[in-house]
């Protein structure tokens, strides 16, 4: 409400109070009745600006992030796309920054300094996991080396185990600090043993889990016989989630709970159908997965039978603090899309960050903090989640 029309209300009423004989007590009473109206009406005038600035980043960085974790304090672990010469060969070796919500970044890896080798070696970093107490970190890496002088090049994947300051943890018995052909691997929280995917060398789609304890030597693989599409660590618990199929993938979908340490298994309930997406909440008390492309089903681990479904797109999603509700990001996990809050059961759309969209987003253990990646400006931004 302008100025001019607020004055033009007061006399307004005013006049129409005097007109009528009404005494002065009665046209101060219709003034103080306007004041109020206007200050009403300006503070929701207000308001959206008022949303706005509580959705202002706490810390931005420009780097161009690749990948990225968010860990339990708030902290961001960033890995960042750097191209070197090696010779007349040109190769990749990405550097890992540590990211604070108060603006401090710090360059943890080196990834020029990180691997020592007489022929060209590339490394991309894909994936990056928080330790639950965040003093550790496991990375995901893409590897391709030279075999042989005529450009010949071998490409592998492995998990290199390290720090939150960047330095590496060896495992016992071998001359590194790597897990062999091992992916998605996560600290659990004794600190002492990770956990790790592991390819089925008969298929693509399906997966071994393998446990190792870098203070007392490489691993194996667990739960023999057991071949999972999906695997969500609960490493707070020492426990996952996986979405269990036999080797022909023509049986029962299972969703089933994994005890980590001690190698014991449990049917949660037969799924009538999963596309993907499995996470598991903080407390570890709620699963969830989309059933198809547009159903989003909750089961409790300790009711499994009975399940939640709530109508969404399809999307990647993390879980809010209370467990109320899932930060959504509709669309295939690499295109650009708009953040939303998902209420559970109701299924409620509320966007966040005024519906600009991004490229990925990540979410503390806790639930307060986000990370955002912003498309075509290599920014990464840190906002505080109520």
């Amino acid at each position: 409400m302008s100025r001019l029309m607020f004055r033009r209300m007061i006399r307004i009423n005013v006049r129409l109070a005097a007109s009528s004989g009404c005494a002065r007590r009665r046209v101060n009473h219709i003034a103080r009745r306007t004041l109020a109206c206007g200050a009403i009406v300006a503070f929701f005038a207000a308001a959206p600006r008022l949303h706005a600035q509580e959705q202002k980043p706490l810390a931005s960085f420009k780097l161009a992030c690749r990948a990225f974790a968010v860990s339990s304090d708030g902290r961001v672990a960033c890995a960042t796309f750097r191209q070197l010469k090696f010779g007349h060969d040109t190769i990749e070796r990405d550097n890992i920054w540590m990211l604070t919500r108060n603006g401090k970044r710090k360059k943890i890896v080196d990834g020029e300094k990180l691997v020592n080798s007489p022929t060209p070696f590339s490394f991309a970093i894909n994936r990056l996991a928080f330790s639950p107490d965040g003093r550790r970190l496991t990375v995901q890496m893409t590897t391709d080396q030279f075999t042989d002088a005529q450009g010949d090049t071998h490409e592998g994947k492995l998990v290199d185990l390290m720090t939150d300051e960047g330095k590496e943890i060896p495992v016992a018995g071998t001359k590194t600090s790597v897990i062999e052909d091992g992916i998605q691997a996560n600290w659990l929280v004794d600190g002492a043993t990770v956990a790790y995917l592991l390819r089925d060398e008969d298929s693509e789609l399906l997966y071994r889990v393998g446990i190792v304890h870098p203070a007392l030597g490489a691993g194996s693989a667990i739960f023999s016989g057991h071949f999972f599409t999906a695997v969500a660590w609960d490493a707070a618990h020492n426990s996952a989630v996986a979405i269990e199929r036999d080797q022909a993938l023509s049986g029962p979908i299972k969703l089933v709970h994994l005890d980590l340490l001690h190698g014991t298994d449990e049917t949660l309930a037969i799924l009538d159908g999963y596309i993907g997406q499995l996470s598991i909440s903080p407390s570890g008390d709620k699963v969830a997965y989309f059933r198809d492309g547009d159903t989003l089903e909750i089961r409790s681990v300790a009711n499994p039978k009975i399940a939640t479904t709530v109508h969404c797109a399809y999307g990647t999603f993390a879980w809010g603090a209370n467990e109320q509700r899932v930060l959504l990001k509709r669309g295939p996990e690499k295109q650009l899309s708009d953040l939303v809050w998902v209420s559970i059961p109701g299924g409620n759309l509320t966007p966040i960050l005024h519906d600009l969209v991004y490229h990925s987003f990540g979410v503390s253990p806790d639930g307060h903090t986000l990370a955002v990646t912003e498309p075509g400006n290599n920014k990464i931004s840190i906002y505080s989640l109520p």
